[in-house]
């Protein structure tokens, strides 16, 4: 497979969340047609499928991540340039069962089992049933299995896609869970349920040290990134934070590995001894995060992450072609909308407005910490003096203007549906001299983008249900 990058494409004008998911609409209509030949052909089944999953993304977010890339860091953006360009595109609808809006884990439940389930529920029906999950299935045909993400390994998308359980909060129970499928790759955050509680950091009230379990097992453990870096078993438990793992603006790359380091790690773990091949799933959660804080700058970081694994995915199918890449999300978070706004209130003319373009790019491009490290810096009871010297420091040539202080240190949210106070408002701040807006701090019904490049692409064509996405692995694994 060739990749062709053009980097001369016209920088689309900012649009709406729901123009953005029209136009996409329209091409997949269309019939996007693969470039990749006999490796899209349908009744050819893959033996190895990657599935690089950004929680909360959608089109807009996508066209961010090109539209920033290619200004900021004069880099093609691989996820729209090569996969959704050269493969097979579609739509999914992302409502769970019961509602418009989903949460993490029905939208990854419905994506991996193929049913339809609740919010905040893992891969259970409403009627009790537990449908197999897309690793389950894997495991079951023989495949290598493989879970990464930047959150806790135990969150919504991982979890969905391998275990069963009628609450997402259940963290000890699905570790439990985790020991007993025996995933070949389990990578992430959340070690705080893997170690008892009278250990460093531990959360487990049963005393027992799960690390030390999967030790027993015959797994390599990696606790950093130069352990990660000097793992060579074809077993690997990699743990790099207590909880989830941080936003790109405040990681620290000797104890947190890059989402692409990860990647990279899985795939020459799975690729040993695996005669039936393997199904990965890569996730960069801090894409969904962002959009819960309105933190635009570290959206744009977390897409850059995610699409460096991407170029590693595709790196591995040049060499392995009966692979599978399929490049999605599970639900758009945060009513992302760069627009055109007023200046100020003064006026309400023209001449007051302002479209956003690249030197507002290149100002979230100056914000040196995440929204929620400011949080997390100023506590429970805010400070003018500390609010001041951080904006100073992390937010060159940012203004904070005084409605939205007020609100900031008395910790009002700016509505019903902005519920994070501290990191809303700011981001409040960075729209109003960005044109980087945000409809709400939730998620939004907006379709998923899906693009896949490799053999049975073509299944994902068109506008389709999440519960479709699922069916379709299935196939792909059992052949049925």
């Amino acid at each position: 497979m060739t990749f062709r990058i053009q980097m001369n494409d016209r920088i689309a004008p900012a649009r709406s969340v729901l123009a953005a998911a029209f136009a996409v609409a329209v091409v997949a209509i269309a019939g996007c047609s693969s470039t990749g030949g006999p490796a899209t052909n349908a009744a050819q089944p893959p033996k190895n499928i990657i599935i690089m999953f950004a929680d909360g993304a959608a089109p807009t977010q996508w066209d961010f991540g090109k539209y920033s890339s290619r200004v900021l860091r004069q880099q093609p953006f691989a996820s729209t340039d090569v996969v959704f360009r050269d493969g097979v595109i579609g739509l999914i609808s992302t409502s769970p069962h019961g509602a418009y809006v989903t949460d993490s884990s029905a939208a990854a439940s419905a994506m991996s089992t193929g049913y339809k389930v609740n919010n905040f529920t893992i891969s259970v029906t409403p009627d009790g049933k537990s449908p197999p999950t897309v690793m389950e299935a894997a495991k079951a045909a023989g495949k290598r299995i493989g879970l990464v993400t930047t959150a806790t390994v135990y969150d919504a998308t991982p979890a969905g896609f391998s275990v069963h359980s009628t609450t997402r909060g259940d963290f000890q129970g699905l570790v439990d869970q985790y020991l007993a499928l025996e995933p070949d790759v389990l990578m992430g955050g959340g070690a705080e349920y893997f170690l008892p509680g009278g250990a460093a950091g531990g959360k487990r009230e049963d005393g027992k040290d799960i690390i030390a379990a999967f030790r027993a097992k015959g797994y390599t453990i990696a606790r950093t990134t130069g352990e990660l870096n000097a793992a060579a078993g074809a077993r690997l438990l990699g743990l790099f934070a207590d909880d989830d793992m941080e936003f790109e603006l405040d990681r620290d790359p000797v104890k947190e590995p890059t989402t692409a380091e990860m990647a990279a790690a899985a795939l020459k773990a799975l690729s040993q001894a695996s005669p039936k091949g393997f199904v990965l799933l890569v996730e960069n959660e801090n894409t969904d995060s962002a959009g819960h804080d309105n933190d635009a700058a570290s959206l744009m970081r977390a897409l850059w992450a995610f699409d460096d694994a991407v170029k590693v995915a595709l790196d591995f199918q040049r060499r392995v072609p009966d692979t599978l890449v399929i490049v999605t999300g599970d639900h758009e978070t945060g009513g992302f909308s760069p627009t055109y706004a007023l200046k100020d209130l003064s006026s309400v003319s023209r001449t007051n407005r302002f479209t956003t373009g690249d030197e507002h790019l290149r100002m979230l491009g100056r914000i040196t910490t995440s929204l929620n490290a400011v949080k997390e810096k100023l506590g429970k009871k805010p400070s003018g003096e500390m609010l001041d010297e951080l904006l100073a420091k992390h937010f060159p040539g940012f203004r904070l203007d005084a409605d939205l202080r007020d609100l900031l240190l008395k910790q009002q949210v700016l509505e019903r549906n902005f519920g994070r106070a501290i990191p809303n408002i700011l981001g409040r701040m960075v729209a109003r001299q960005t044109g980087y807006y945000w409809g709400t701090e939730g998620h939004t019904p907006e379709p998923a983008l899906v693009g896949a490049i490799g053999p049975g692409a073509e299944l994902f064509r068109g506008y389709q249900d999440n519960t479709d996405f699922g069916k379709h692995l299935h196939r792909l694994i059992t052949g049925k």
